[in-house]
């Protein structure tokens, strides 16, 4: 009965946050509907590529401290996690900017090839990512579940709608990349509304030492771990654009959107959920094997009931949906599942590397992520083998990574 109590309990929190999720992820895909016919593929593909190497700015911007505050007691303990992760954010910026602003005097050609506006948008929207990410991290180790769903809203509306904007006035990379910084910048407004810091009562370097200390083994290992993972994200777009031309990249971007969109609604509510319950077990049990498996078992079957879909119609869709021009992003979705479907599987589950502290195995998983997703990209002659033989390799990767995150969760020394 405790079990079954349970496991209602989890996936009635899931359904909270999945609901705040749902309508988040909703306005950037009907978004996209609309961005598809105002931008070209070109500028689509520049975009794309811009936003990949922010995204994996602002994952080095925080040291990965955010990904810990749902290891920290409730309450004042948090928040103290979290103004050291917001001061980690403001130092690195600073350290950042030091450097580009050496490198812009010193080698000015290095940046020739980046569009002005791109590149002083860059740190910013990188800071902006960071810090939302810490304040979507805080609302959902908290169990925060309303205030998580609001935020995320905020952003994809003030996003989704400036670059809409944007397009009928003036499609460009340019313009999107504006958007994303000035929506991403009033979508941190609407979270610091509802989760106000403030200040700790220590001073903020104790504060700050006192976090790193605690939480070494994340800035030491989890930093590297993900920032590759965030570069093996992103790197596809960019290897594609390099061979095979922006056009082409910007028809990968587009695949990639459009199924990332409906596997992270419930991936990420599934995560933001299971990452708290998890780490509640794991300290009171010293293992988390129901809360994993019954996790599993759901996202098992969801995963294949979308396989069968996207195989079945996604050229279709893509055509009717984005125009005829769009048609070939529905031939590389239908190669690119297999990868998403697992994805889905293993994303929420990788939270257990954390809880379980065995993040030097996550490092050496992520090494071996990037290595295959060099290969495959670079190798291959042909576009469609490249993308296949990166659909495949991934593949592979995340069962083995499903293998070892269930090990995890039956407990054991650190």
């Amino acid at each position: 009965m405790t079990t079954f109590a349970s496991t209602v309990g989890f996936w009635r929190s899931v359904g909270s946050v999945l609901t705040g999720t749902a309508l988040a992820q909703a306005v950037p895909i009907a978004g996209s509907l609309v961005i598809a016919r105002l931008y070209a593929p070109a500028d689509f593909g520049r975009f794309s590529a811009w936003l990949g190497m922010v995204l994996l700015a602002g994952v080095a911007l925080t040291g990965r401290l955010e990904a810990a505050l749902a290891l920290e007691p409730d309450g004042e303990p948090r928040r103290r996690a979290v103004v050291a992760t917001a001061a980690t954010v403001a130092l690195s910026v600073l350290v950042v900017a030091v450097l580009l602003s050496m490198t812009l005097v010193l080698a000015p050609a290095s940046f020739q090839s980046v569009p002005r506006p791109l590149l002083v948008m860059f740190l910013p929207a990188a800071a902006l990512v960071a810090l939302g990410q810490t304040w979507q991290s805080w609302a959902a180790a908290e169990g925060l579940y309303r205030e998580l769903s609001w935020i995320r809203i905020a952003e994809a509306l003030c996003v989704t709608s400036l670059q809409v904007a944007a397009g009928v006035a003036f499609a460009s990379a340019d313009a999107l990349a504006t958007s994303q910084c000035l929506g991403l910048f009033l979508a941190f407004v609407v979270a610091t509304r509802l989760l106000p810091l403030g200040l700790p009562k220590d001073r903020l370097v104790h504060v700050v030492g006192e976090t790193w200390r605690r939480h070494r083994r994340f800035p030491l290992l989890s930093l590297p771990a993900d920032a590759i993972n965030t570069a093996a994200a992103q790197l596809p777009v960019l290897i594609i654009a390099a061979r095979f031309g922006a056009d082409v990249a910007g028809l990968l971007a587009l695949a990639f959107r459009t199924l990332g969109a409906p596997t992270a609604l419930l991936g990420k509510a599934v995560l933001d959920v299971f990452k708290r319950q998890a780490s509640n077990s794991y300290r009171e049990r010293g293992e988390c094997r129901t809360e994993y498996t019954q996790t599993f078992r759901v996202l098992a079957a969801l995963s294949i009931a979308a396989s069968v879909v996207v195989m079945i119609g996604s050229e279709p869709f893509f055509a009717l949906a984005f125009g005829e021009r769009w048609r070939t992003a529905g031939t590389m979705a239908i190669w690119l599942m297999p990868m998403f479907a697992l994805r889905f599987v293993s994303s929420p589950l990788s939270y257990m590397s954390y809880i379980a502290g065995k993040q030097h195995l996550d490092l050496a998983w992520q090494v071996c992520l990037l290595a295959m997703t060099l290969a495959t990209l670079y190798l291959p002659d042909r576009c469609a083998v490249a993308i296949l033989s990166y659909s495949a390799g991934y593949s592979l990767l995340y069962v083995g990574y499903l293998l070892m995150s269930y090990r995890f969760s039956r407990g054991g020394p650190r």
